[in-house]
Order: C-alpha cells, then structure tokens, then sequence
C-alpha cells in the first residue's frame, strides 16, 4: 500500500471536521484580518460535533487550524496558495513552533498526531526538503520500534512509507543532499549495502558538510572491508530473510571462505542454523562473530536464543545482559530475559520482565501474550 492509499482513510476522517465559510469583510476585520479576498472561503475547524454552526465558532485559531489541516491532507487544491499567504502572514514562526511540536509527538510515540504535523508544514512549505526528510525518518523510527517488538508486517508498512519519502527527495530538483545520506542510512539499516553505497557516493560529491562527508567516507571503507558489497553476502542475507535457511547457510559459508576473519559472516551462518534448529551450530558460528568483534546487540540476543534451547540458561542471561548493554531500551530482549527466567521457573522473576516491556512500550503483544499465559497458568493452581 502506497503513501496515497494509506492516508486516504485518515484524510476523509480529518476533512470531516472542517467546515468553508465565506465570512462577511466585517467578521474577518473584527479578527484583525485585512484585506481579504472574502469571495474565498476559509476552512474553519470545528471545536467537534456540532448541530448548527454558528459565528462564535469563527476564531483566529479555528481557521488557523483549519488551514493547516486543509493543507496537510489537500496541499494542491485550489486556494492552496492563498491559504499558505495568509496563515505565513499571521503566523511567521509558525515552521518553527510546528517543527517543535512536531518532534515532541514523535518522541513521545504519538505517531498519528505527528505525522499530521509534519503534513501540515509540508503543505504550508512545500518548498523546504527538510519536512519530507522529517516525515521519512519519523516513519522509520515507528519502524525500528516495531522491529524491537517484533511486528514485522507493520514494521515493514512504516519503511514503506518512509521509503516513498526518500523517493520523494531523492527526485528533487536541484538535488537535497542530505536526502542522499539518510537515505543511504536507512538502506544501510535495510541491509541493501550496494544502494546505501551509492547513496553516499553521491552525497560525497553533493555535499559541503566536512563531518557528514567524513562519516560517509568512514561508512565506505567499512563496508569494503567487511565484504558488504559482496553478492554473495547480499543474497545470504536474502535468503535467510526470506525463510529460505539452507540456502542463506550454503550462501553464508561461501562468504565466510572468502573473508573468514569478518564477523558478519558467521553471524549470517548462526543467524541461519538458530532458524533451521541446529543450536550448538548456531552457538558455535555466534562465539566466532564475537570473537571477530561483533559488539552488536542482535549477535548477543541470537546466541541466547540458541543457548536457551540447549539448556545453557547461565549462559543465555549472559549474553542477554550483555545485549541490553548495547541496546537498554530494545523490548525484545527483556521480553527474552522474561522467556529465560520462565524456563527457569521462576514466574514472579518472569512476569517482572514482561510487565517492565510493557511499561517500555504498552503495545507490545509479545510480552502481553506471554502475560496472559502467567495469569491462565495461575488461575490454574
């Protein structure tokens, strides 16, 4: 589902609670408009259902606020321009306040509220590219939020529509350079090292920003010396994505002929045998990641998944902890030291867990479910 159809629903719902007034002069002077064309209408939002409309419900900040959500959800209709003259003259730090506004939202998790926000300054300004920039790197946060909770599909409805943004920028004229380094960051985080490769080789030669250019130069040379821009990585990685385990693990084991000293290598092959159940495989190709210098939290939280299920649970807590070290707040591995300290039977320890993810991020269903397992098994006793 594209950007289009996702938002068409919430853009129906939204419009719903405007209402056009074509106000008589002395109303808008009243408000301390002047010289508006008042064969125009203006959008007013309303303060909710109503029955009847009624003048008192005409305010500065009702059409203000009807303005900007006329512009997020219908940015090239008619009057748009208009709309946009008029909320800059009465508003001129209006980008600034929205931008704040906006960011607040995001962090505080309230995606919907934000994205409208971001939707509405992109409507206001369409000429400024670090809006568009703004909407794709707060879809692909949401995303990487729901990675950690493992919810993959919505997960990967998120990246969609943070990669229709970067599509949106990465076809502007003249070019945005820093579209061409987030966007490489987020294929990067995709795991399509050829395209983020390319990505920042163009922004090398876009860009005048000395520390970005540097950290892109850095990102190269890794990628180079880690084998990321190998085929055969890229289709390992493919294939285990995709179920496809023997495959990934054949793939896995050819790169690792080729650069037996690169951790990522033994992380695919371990990633591959904890999938097809070989454990103390798994355990084995995770030891040689780290051994190589894999300090990432996902090599420590699979090699737990694989010592779990062959008994190892000293082991597991271990590397669980370590895990969390890297990445404190990711759910998925405190709901995982829940799982732990249930095989362990020790319920109370686990329900902590799980009640900690879930104050971490209330929609987590992993931990709800394992939740709801606790409370059927103790109405048991």
């Amino acid at each position: 589902m594209n950007i289009t159809e996702r938002l068409k629903e919430r853009a129906e719902k939204a419009m719903s609670t405007i209402v056009f007034i074509q106000a008589r002069k002395s109303i808008l002077e009243q408000l301390g408009y002047q010289g508006l064309d008042e064969n125009i209408p203006l959008p007013v939002q309303l303060p909710g259902p109503v029955n009847r409309f009624d003048a008192s419900m005409i305010t500065e900040e009702s059409i203000i606020t009807g303005i900007l959500r006329y512009l997020a959800w219908k940015p090239e209709a008619e009057h748009a321009e208009y709309y946009r003259s008029l909320v800059k003259a009465l508003r001129p730090s209006l980008l600034e306040e929205l931008s704040n506004a906006g960011i607040a939202k995001a962090e505080a998790h309230e995606w919907e509220v934000a994205e409208e926000i971001f939707l509405a300054l992109a409507g206001l300004y369409p000429d400024k590219p670090e809006i568009l920039l703004d909407l794709a790197m707060l879809h692909e946060e949401h995303a990487k939020i729901l990675e950690q909770e493992q919810d993959a599909d919505c997960a990967e409805t998120e990246d969609d529509s943070a990669y229709e943004y970067y599509k949106m920028l990465l076809s502007r004229e003249p070019p945005y350079a820093a579209a061409y380094y987030y966007a490489a960051l987020f294929f990067l985080r995709k795991k399509t090292f050829d395209r983020a490769s390319s990505l920042l080789t163009t922004f090398i030669s876009l860009s005048d920003d000395e520390t970005r250019v540097q950290k892109a130069k850095d990102i190269l040379a890794k990628l180079k010396k880690l084998g990321y821009l190998d085929t055969t990585f890229k289709e390992a990685f493919d294939f285990i994505r995709m179920d496809e385990d023997e495959k990934g693990l054949a793939k896995a084991q050819e790169f690792i002929e080729r650069y037996p000293d690169v951790w990522n290598g033994w992380f695919l092959a371990g990633w591959a045998h904890r999938k097809l159940h070989n454990w103390e495989k798994g355990k084995e190709a995770f030891q040689k990641a780290i051994d190589l210098g894999s300090e990432e939290a996902d090599t420590y939280n699979e090699m737990a998944l694989c010592q779990l299920e062959t008994g190892d649970f000293a082991g597991a807590r271990n590397s669980l902890e370590r895990a969390l070290r890297f990445e404190p707040e990711n759910v998925k591995i405190i709901a995982n030291l829940g799982a732990l300290e249930y095989r362990m039977g020790r319920t109370a320890e686990a329900r902590g867990f799980f009640e900690a993810a879930i104050e971490m991020d209330p929609d987590d269903m992993v931990s709800k479910t394992w939740l709801e397992k606790l409370d059927k098994e103790a109405g048991k006793e």
